[in-house]
């Protein structure tokens, strides 16, 4: 049977969430106040801050689609998120690094979602390049979303959950 873990040990992976959402905001507050469209500051010979919109999904797929994105992607954001604030509170008590993992999905999520709702787009800003390729912009959100999916894959690689294992034998 499935524990819903205690609402004040929720409350702390809910705070990092939170945490997360009100950094990724800030950060792009700032350069929202700080650069118009299309700006770029070189910070190093290998990164720039910019301010770029996106109106797709990762790496700007669907960027191109007419505006329909917007909502379809949005709605997943929310039922995605819905679905792991349920996840992180049925994580056994013992399995603070998937918690952490999810709180960091999810702080991330939600801050592309009020970008994505407030704004029609994303605000993406961090520009890494190497010999004139420049990796896709992209923001603290998305920097939470990548760690959170690397730190669940590793967890699940690393679990020794009973039923991870049946499933892997059978």
């Amino acid at each position: 049977m499935l524990e819903i873990l205690h609402p004040r040990r929720l409350f702390f992976w809910y705070l990092i969430a939170f945490f997360i959402l009100i950094l990724d905001q800030f950060t792009k507050q700032l350069i929202t106040g700080s650069f118009n469209y299309g700006d770029v500051q070189d910070i190093t010979v290998y990164f720039n801050l910019v301010r770029v919109h996106n109106y797709g999904a990762a790496f700007s797929f669907l960027s191109e689609a007419g505006g329909w994105q917007r909502w379809a992607l949005s709605s997943v954001a929310g039922i995605v998120s819905i679905g792991i604030i349920i996840w992180i509170s049925r994580v056994p008590d013992n399995k603070h690094f998937e918690r952490l993992a999810l709180a960091l999905i999810l702080g991330g999520a939600l801050g592309n979602l009020i970008d994505r709702m407030m704004l029609g787009y994303v605000v993406d800003f961090l520009d890494f390049h190497w010999s004139g390729m420049h990796f896709p912009a992209f923001n603290v959100a998305d920097s939470c979303i990548t760690l959170g999916a690397t730190l669940l894959i590793i967890d699940s690689l690393c679990s020794d959950d009973p039923l991870s294992d049946q499933i892997n034998e059978g």
